[in-house]
């Protein structure tokens, strides 16, 4: 079997960018559909490579970094000067969880990230990406949480799907909530307009979705820059449907 691409190896990164780097926040929360929206705006070439720079999970994509805060401080000087595109864009795709984690751990370089990300006040770019549909949103979480299978890549068929548990829906549905909000009262508190994007919008016009991003960021797109990036697989959809049946008839 292949090894997964993941999106994080250096072989992706771009050449070393030396300017000022023009940073904007992709704002969202666990199976928002952010993968799929940060790799469009990956391959546009322009607007930088928005994945999750600052997880430091164990099993994350920079787990050789957890727990060690002078390598986690090497991880972002890497990334912000390797994944700039040529144009100056840097983005970063965050949770409000993995903030409040490197918070309690490493709180030296979540205040410089956050420094760098929204220093400008009112100025700053956040595009915060959120999903109408909160009872798909909630089982997807519920679902992934319980079989530890974030990615198509780790699916073994029925052997994958988890027991249904309208008790882990609810909860999912809590915590989603409540990460969108701390996401909405930070811009509140900063004064910044978000550019708020759906899921649903940006599977149904995916150059509308792209479009939008680069209007915000004041950035003219250029077909000549682009590039090829991991493919996002879709997860299978077939256990979640029936655990949606499941959820509106009130089973536990």
């Amino acid at each position: 079997m292949s090894p997964i691409v993941t999106g994080y190896e250096k072989t992706l990164d771009w050449p070393l960018y030396q300017g000022q780097p023009k940073p904007y926040l992709l704002a969202t929360t666990p199976r928002s559909g952010s993968t799929f929206l940060s790799h469009l705006l990956w391959q546009t070439g322009c607007l930088g490579a928005p994945l999750e720079y600052l997880n430091f999970e164990a099993t994350g994509p920079f787990g050789s970094a957890s727990g060690l805060p002078d390598r986690q401080a090497a991880v972002w000087e890497h990334v912000v000067a390797h994944r700039t595109s040529p144009n100056g864009i840097f983005g970063m795709k965050a949770f409000p969880l993995q903030m409040e984690v490197l918070g309690s751990q490493n709180l030296s370089l979540l205040t410089r990230t956050m420094r760098f990300l929204l220093g400008k006040g009112p100025g700053s770019r956040v595009v915060q990406l959120r999903r109408r549909d909160e009872i798909a949103h909630a089982i997807s979480l519920a679902r992934a949480s319980l079989s530890g299978i974030w990615r198509a890549e780790q699916e073994r068929g029925e052997d994958s799907d988890p027991i249904y548990s309208a008790h882990m829906v609810k909860r999912a549905r809590r915590e989603l909530a409540a990460q969108d909000e701390a996401w909405a009262q930070m811009c509140r508190e900063m004064g910044i307009t978000p550019l708020v994007l759906w899921y649903e919008d940006v599977v149904a016009s995916p150059t509308d979705a792209v479009a939008a991003v680069a209007d915000y960021l004041s950035v003219a797109l250029d077909p000549a820059a682009e590039i090829e990036v991991p493919r996002i697989r879709q997860q299978s959809q077939s256990g979640a449907r029936e655990w949606r049946q499941q959820y509106e008839g009130g089973s536990d």
